[in-house]
């Protein structure tokens, strides 16, 4: 079954589940988190494009709202770190780099939309 097909409530669910994993990586004391060797906008980048494609693949018609609510989470991510103090720091550049995630994953949507849409047309 193609995950756009699943029953709404549980493709929410599921997206929830998406993003309460990337705001506790986001969140969390810094001290918590294990370490990667990638420069904190690469992770942001990457975070945000999973995000998008995630939102994308589990609901392909809404490409606006999962646009909107992904750079809305980047936003309130920069937000939060700037109030909780948990060794975390607000950065707006951040913002800059899961829109550069948002971005790459729109693109990659786009690219796969137009090749299966190349499939169907080609003769058989």
């Amino acid at each position: 079954m193609l995950p756009y097909r699943l029953p709404r409530p549980l493709r929410l669910a599921l997206y929830a589940l998406a993003t309460a994993i990337l705001l506790y990586l986001c969140l969390a004391p810094s001290k918590d988190l294990p370490k990667v060797n990638l420069w904190d906008k690469e992770e942001h980048a990457a975070a945000w494009l999973v995000l998008t494609a995630t939102g994308l693949i589990l609901s392909p018609r809404r490409p606006r709202a999962i646009a909107l609510y992904a750079f809305g989470i980047g936003v309130f991510v920069e937000l939060a770190q700037w109030a909780m103090g948990f060794g975390r720091d607000a950065d707006w550049h951040d913002v800059a780099a899961d829109c550069v995630g948002i971005v790459v994953a729109f693109l990659v949507y786009g690219a796969t939309l137009l090749m299966a849409r190349q499939r169907l047309r080609a003769p058989q």
